[in-house]
């Protein structure tokens, strides 16, 4: 039976095929921790996801760009306050200067709150002599090597929604409590540019920024009003365990509506986006703004197909697709998915996810990305919009407020044999902080050109 003909209700998931779920040993206390997590509050509001999708909407047209960033997966063990204030820190300084440069709002939403599960290309992995379940984040095993932490442990999502509920409370306070004041936000883009070896040629863009503040204060504007001391950040992460989702999906008092209330906005991975599958027709029928990953070897009469049935009234803000499609391929594989969208007429917010096409193994064995491997395929994507008459209308990026040494590249020259001196995930390879803000500065100069 085909998505959109049937009746949606937030269970019609479980007569398709759920890809990359745990294997659960005990389906009764799985049930239990779900009844239990339907009893709790949300963590969003429907009025929040709301305001979310109006400002998707300006991203359609160019009126507003989006900044997507963060974990590749949140890990228990890093929900602290310096390590969310540090990525908050980084996705303001990367917002103020990609507003500046854009000329429009930057829409901050980060990967926060609820990244605490993965995909996995294989449901069991070999670690030595050793073949164990494999790590699919904090929410369902632990990333320690024994095949006692292997297990998947269903009270792990309640711990997952606990953390993410400590991690939005703290978000609110820093970003309405002076923390995401401008003048705090670009003093710290003056650090950043006095101590990056690249901070001479970003330093012209920080100092107009500063001129503009002064300007500002001159002409009387107050440096006091809600715009200027505080920051709107959404959360988000990618909608992978079903049940988890659908505990937390509630109806709008208001409205009627249901919404999934785990995060403002969510997104289909690579691998779950299948037309016929659970997390297609579970996201279907949620109002929250949905994200979808697409690969290089995309069908073009398939992602047409995944828009009608996830955004059948083509509205403005309900979909973004977020190529991920690899610094050699995106010059061919782009264009004709820009071509067909905007033929279709379909109303999309294109973002770049520059990283997960460009990950390879270093000869160290770590998994790493380079910074212009990176760069390379968000100046193709910024270019092939341009030439195709479409919006480039956002970023995606897998990044951290630390100084980890995880990709290669950027102002200091990380290389293969630096990545061992701090390399901290779990999963995939993030952009440390500078490089995080160079990567900015080198999009706010292409968007200003």
């Amino acid at each position: 039976m085909a998505n959109q003909e049937q009746t949606w209700t937030k269970t019609s998931w479980k007569s398709y095929h759920a890809h990359q779920q745990p294997n659960w040993p005990d389906q009764e206390a799985v049930d239990k921790v779900l009844a239990e997590l339907t009893r709790l509050p949300p963590l969003v509001f429907a009025g929040e996801i709301r305001s979310l999708k109006a400002l998707l909407a300006k991203a359609v047209t160019g009126e507003a760009f989006l900044l997507q960033g963060g974990d590749c997966s949140e890990n228990f063990s890093q929900v602290s306050a310096p390590k969310i204030r540090e990525t908050l820190k980084v996705l303001l300084q990367m917002a103020i200067t990609l507003t500046y440069a854009g000329g429009v709002p930057v829409i901050k939403v980060g990967r926060i709150a609820g990244q605490f599960a993965k995909p996995r290309s294989s449901d069991t992995e070999k670690v030595g002599d050793m073949v164990l379940s494999s790590y699919r984040g904090d929410m369902v095993n632990d990333a320690n090597p024994t095949p006692e932490d292997r297990i998947p442990n269903p009270k792990r999502m309640l711990k997952g929604y606990n953390m993410a509920a400590s991690t939005l409370n703290l978000l609110r306070a820093f970003t309405r409590g002076g923390f995401a004041a401008l003048h705090r936000v670009q003093a710290w883009n003056h650090e950043f540019v006095a101590q990056s070896p690249m901070g001479r040629s970003y330093d012209r863009l920080a100092k107009q920024i500063d001129q503009a503040i002064k300007f500002m204060e001159t002409i009387g504007i107050s440096m006091d009003t809600p715009q200027i001391t505080q920051a709107q950040l959404f959360t988000s992460h990618e909608a992978l365990l079903l049940g988890y989702e659908e505990a937390l999906t509630r109806v709008d008092s208001t409205t009627g509506d249901w919404y999934d209330c785990s995060a403002h906005m969510l997104w289909i991975g690579e691998r779950t986006r299948q037309i016929d599958g659970a997390h297609v027709e579970f996201l279907r029928g949620v109002l929250n703004p949905i994200g979808v990953k697409v690969g290089p070897d995309y069908e073009l009469d398939n992602i047409k197909r995944l828009v009608e049935i996830l955004n059948p009234d083509n509205e403005p803000g309900r979909l973004t697709l977020i190529t991920r499609l690899g610094m050699n391929r995106i010059e061919k594989v782009l264009p004709p998915l820009l071509r067909e969208m905007k033929r279709e007429g379909m109303n999309i917010v294109w973002s770049c996810d520059p990283m997960h096409a460009n990950t390879y193994t270093a000869e160290s064995g770590h998994k790493t990305r380079n910074f212009n491997d990176i760069l390379s395929e968000l100046t193709c994507f910024f270019e092939s919009h341009w030439a195709e008459g479409t919006v480039p209308g956002g970023v995606h990026f897998e990044l951290t407020g630390e100084e980890v040494t995880e990709c290669t590249g950027g102002a200091r020259d990380i290389d293969d044999a630096d990545l061992n001196l701090n390399y901290q995930t779990t999963c995939d390879p993030r952009l440390n902080a500078e490089q995080s803000l160079e990567v900015a500065f080198q999009i706010a100069d292409m968007i200003r050109s």
